[in-house]
């Protein structure tokens, strides 16, 4: 097990009813004036939206609404909001929606305090030295972003989807109420189960010795999205079911899955962001669902015997090869409509060129194995053949 130290300043409010909430906490925290942000409209459909409104009317808070953030968000939108919120003066950023408009509201509140651009944190050329304060309501759970320092965001101009990290932008407070995620359809549901497994396999395979107890909270987690995936997809308004799969997207993510790590390897992330970087249609979950087992068959002879246990733990697999558990992995997806290969996702093989040169621009990466251009491609061939 690895040093760590651990430090998550997030307060998770979570439960039924507890959208109303939010102008109380902002009240407490002496916040006049927020900037609302939010989606394609569907906080508006559900319900949300209204309660949000109503209690920041009731509390005395005055907002200013920034519209239209998109799935696997985008820079020029966040500087919109940005310039938005210097000239309104706004003492908050309000995310309102998943895990796009969280991502999307941390980079609001730590550019808005930055005299130059925004993107510079994305591609390591500066880093947050401080940030607005950022309240969120989540409505989809998958990223784990409500709990948590990280933001992805591409720059559609340079076919660049990159993230970054500060202690600055976790959220100050973050409401999850399952009830309001009934309505979401399954493939939302599918593809945040496999955006949350895949954070905890992240950490799970990145070759940290003697994680014990954290391997077995890692396996609780994965087992859990399992079962509530398969139950929510039989019956959306299973709310202990959704109630536990949204904690469980949340504890993905938080910092505990990753602790004695050694920071995770995040090989199959970075190389799913050349993927919607290249297809913004492509959906996070459903480019993992892809990306992961092919990395996991071309890097598992680095480590198989915990690649065994993955099989024994997850997929009751007695005498478990490291192969069969990936393939138990990739039969689990396919169960539930995930796609397992790139031509599912709409990719021709000339695309794994593109691909390759996309991902490549942050090599080497990688924990277990230290990846590089040529791997990448071989990982992306591997991804478009297998069924």
């Amino acid at each position: 097990m690895e040093n760590f130290v651990f430090y998550n300043p997030t307060k998770l409010v979570f439960g039924k009813n507890t959208v109303e909430q939010i102008g109380e906490y902002l009240k407490k925290d002496k916040i006049k004036k927020v900037l609302l942000l939010a989606g394609g409209g569907s906080i508006k459909k559900n319900g949300v939206y209204e309660k949000v409104v109503r209690s920041l009317i009731e509390n005395s808070i005055e907002k200013v609404e920034v519209w239209g953030v998109r799935a696997n968000p985008v820079v020029s939108k966040v500087r919109e909001a940005i310039d938005v919120a210097r000239k309104e003066k706004v003492d908050a950023i309000l995310a309102v929606g998943g895990g796009s408009v969280i991502d999307s509201g941390k980079a609001v509140a730590a550019g808005v305090m930055y005299e130059g651009d925004v993107w510079d944190f994305y591609q390591g050329k500066a880093t947050p030295k401080d940030a607005l304060p950022l309240y969120t309501i989540l409505t989809l759970s998958a990223t784990g972003t409500e709990m948590n320092g990280g933001t992805v965001v591409t720059n559609e101009e340079l076919l660049e989807k990159f993230s970054f990290w500060s202690i600055h932008t976790f959220p100050k407070v973050s409401i999850v109420d399952p009830e309001v995620q009934y309505s979401l359809p399954p493939h939302q549901t599918v593809n945040g189960a496999v955006d949350a497994i895949s954070h905890v396999m992240e950490y799970y395979f990145d070759g940290a010795k003697r994680t014990d107890l954290i391997d077995r909270v890692d396996e609780s987690i994965i087992l859990t999205l399992m079962e509530t995936t398969e139950a929510l997809l039989n019956d959306p308004k299973d709310y202990d079911a959704r109630a536990n799969f949204a904690l469980s997207t949340t504890l993905a993510l938080n910092g505990i899955s990753g602790l004695g790590h050694r920071g995770g390897d995040w090989s199959s992330h970075a190389i799913e962001h050349a993927l919607s970087a290249l297809n913004p249609e492509v959906a996070h979950g459903a480019g993992l669902a892809v990306v992961f087992p092919a990395w996991m068959k071309y890097v598992y002879k680095a480590n198989p015997t915990k690649f065994r246990r993955f099989g024994r733990t997850i997929f009751r697999l007695k005498n478990s090869t490291p192969t069969q558990a990936i393939d138990a992995l990739k039969r689990w997806y396919k169960k539930i409509g995930a796609p397992t290969t790139l031509k599912e996702l709409g990719f021709k093989r000339e695309d794994i060129e593109t691909l390759t040169e996309i991902a490549a621009k942050t090599v080497p990466m990688g924990k277990l194995v230290k990846l590089e251009k040529e791997d990448i491609r071989k990982i992306l061939e591997i991804a478009y053949e297998e069924e």
